[in-house]
């Protein structure tokens, strides 16, 4: 994948075995920090094994009680404590999940809120992204035959203080028109939930596993 602009360092190269750059099995995005959210049509049973996360292949197994034990970095918390702001542009490559009931994401959180998804993805909906602005409620629904369960796909998101923009392959697919703010910041999560069957069909009864991949998490800095 190109990296945004190329002439410029990046002020943050994901390393998802550093203990110092992510938490691993833990997040305030969930109630207590964790490790379940079940009031979020979620079956996740968040894990600090290194095997469910670290290696940049996000696991979920299921658990003897109905629940999934699954894979969550963030760097909340982390002793770096890495925040994007506005103007961070953000470009990671993806492996999307076959299995249904995946539900991989990479979005961003700080205190109760700052949400920004760079990208949901739902294998019952193939070739369809979810593309997010919970700050300023800006939503799109991206279909694309460059989406599909086990394909690759490059990301980039800009966080514009008028505006978030995304791009898939390079090319730009969602322009907000609303953006984040100027004062805006807030720490990365990087996780595969699993969904509990209210908004999406919830993993086959005989599936025991599932996975997705990143690679290549970068924030690029030029300020707003």
């Amino acid at each position: 994948m190109s990296t945004w602009p190329s002439s410029e360092e990046p002020v943050f190269t994901a390393d998802f075995t550093s203990r110092d750059q992510w938490v691993a099995g833990r997040s305030w995005a969930y109630p207590n920090g964790g490790p379940v959210n079940p009031g979020d049509n979620k079956l996740d049973h968040l894990v600090d094994d290194p095997e469910y996360s670290r290696t940049g292949r996000f696991r979920a197994t299921r658990r003897r009680d109905g629940l999934w034990d699954a894979g969550l970095l963030t760097t909340e918390g982390s002793r770096d404590g890495f925040e994007l702001r506005t103007g961070d542009t953000l470009e990671a490559r993806v492996r999307l999940p076959e299995e249904m009931g995946a539900w991989p994401a990479i979005w961003t959180w700080r205190d109760g809120g700052q949400e920004v998804d760079v990208f949901e993805y739902h294998p019952d909906n193939p070739d369809l992204l979810e593309l997010t602005n919970h700050v300023r409620n800006a939503h799109r629904y991206h279909r694309s035959s460059a989406v599909r369960p086990g394909g690759w796909i490059a990301l980039r998101v800009s966080f514009g203080a008028r505006s978030v923009t995304w791009y898939l392959d390079g090319e730009e697919i969602f322009d907000d028109g609303r953006g984040v703010g100027r004062g805006w910041h807030a720490y990365l999560i990087v996780n595969l939930s699993v969904c509990a069957g209210r908004y999406h069909p919830a993993p086959d009864a005989t599936a025991t596993e599932m996975s997705y991949e990143v690679s290549d998490l970068r924030v690029y800095r030029r300020g707003w």
